[in-house]
Parts: C-alpha cells; structure tokens; sequence
C-alpha cells in the first residue's frame, strides 16, 4: 500500500440547507451572539455570518479585527469581545451532551479510497502492528490522517462510512491516512469515505469521536474544519 501526499486532504463538505436550518434554529432559540471564532468552528467566517445574520443573529464574535473589518464590508457586525449567547450546537449541527443531534450536521468530513489490499489472516496493517486481521479480508488506505485531525486515538476504535454502511478505522492512524477494513466488501479507488457527518450511519460520529479522545465536538470539528479542503453541498 503506497503513502499519500499532503495534498491528497480530506474535505469538509458543507451543507447549505443544514446551516440555514441550524441558523434559524438558533436564533430562534434565543440569543443576540453567534461564535464564529476559529473560522467559524472551521466552517467558513464570512458565508457563516451571512447566514445566522439574515436568519436574526445581532452580532457575531471573531478572532481578530481584520475579520471585523472583512465583515464590516459586507454590513455585517463582528465582535471581538463578549460572550456569544447562540445556541453553538445547533448553528452547527452538533450533537448534545447525550450524543444526540437536534439539527442535520453543517459539516460533512469525507475522504476516499486511495487504494485497496488483500489481508489473510494474521497480516498487520500501519505501523506498530496495532491490528493483525482475524480472517481474510480487503482493507482500504484512506485519505486524512492525524494532522487532519483524524486524532489517532481513533484507530481500531471509530468507524467510518462507505457506501453508506460504517466500516471500522484499523490500526494506528498514520499523519495523512488511515486504514479501513471493507470487510467483505468490493470498494473502488476513488470512493468517497464520510468521517463524520451527513445524515447516514456517520451523522453522530464526532460524538463517538468526543467519548474516544476526551476532546469535545467542538474541538474535534475545528480543528478537522481547518485541516481540510472546503467544499459546499445542498
């Protein structure tokens, strides 16, 4: 199995209608203050604001003032000071402390197959030897690795999503990949594979993620939001 380079980045997806849903949600909720520090939780500062804006937010909170002023051209008020009172978790679709959605997920993290090898029993995968294969099976070298914050605490111990059905992360997770056991089954080069996100069995995942690291959604999503290559989706 070959090594990935670092531009081969996992990309987080973001979802248009979930974050006018999640947008109006939270304001509805209450609240005058939206936290879009660390490009909005790695969701994008400006088409962030331009949402939660239009759906009543007063205000939103950034990082600096040259994201205030960058704001300011679009008629938007940023805060650098004050406590945002807007419900975080639904703006952005997390899930609550029980590990429950409210609202569809904004972010959808995904990489995809980079290529696939044959396993029989008792071949170990990614370094340390960490996972040895029980039986014969197909596993899958994935785009996103921990610098893309694919903590590795993950491996052998989080699934992903292929083809809609979770398949486990196996191994120890290397800096820009991670091995998938398919499992059985037949999965091409170049399908896509969802980390986190969506609203198939990988919708709830960061929860899972928060209880495995002892990082919190919020951290988790961040930091993958910063680490990957924005895209947009209905």
């Amino acid at each position: 199995m070959c090594e990935t380079t670092s531009s081969s980045l996992p990309r987080a997806m973001i979802s248009r209608s979930a974050l006018a849903a999640g947008a109006a949600a939270a304001v509805s909720a209450g609240g005058s203050v939206a936290d879009l520090r660390r490009d909005a939780w790695g969701h994008g500062v400006l088409a962030v604001a331009q949402v939660v804006t239009a759906a009543g937010a007063e205000r939103v909170r950034v990082d600096a003032q040259g994201e205030v002023d960058a704001l300011q051209l679009e008629g938007i008020l940023g805060v650098t000071t004050g406590e945002p009172d807007i419900d975080a978790a639904l703006l952005y679709g997390l899930p609550d402390s029980t590990g429950e959605l409210r609202m569809r997920p904004v972010m959808r993290l995904t990489g995809r197959v980079l290529s696939t090898k044959r396993l029989r029993p008792g071949d170990a995968v990614s370094y340390g030897y960490t996972y040895r294969a029980s039986r014969e099976t197909t596993v899958a070298l994935v785009t996103g690795g921990y610098a893309q914050g694919i903590v590795r605490a993950l491996g052998n111990h989080a699934d992903v999503e292929i083809d809609g059905a979770p398949r486990p992360i196996v191994g120890r997770v290397a800096m820009d990949v991670c091995v998938v056991d398919l499992e059985g089954v037949d999965v091409a080069v170049d399908t896509e594979v969802t980390y986190f996100g969506g609203e198939g069995p990988a919708s709830s995942a960061i929860a899972h993620w928060a209880a495995v690291t002892g990082m919190s959604s919020a951290e988790l999503i961040t930091v993958a939001g910063a680490h990957a290559v924005r895209g947009w989706e209905s």
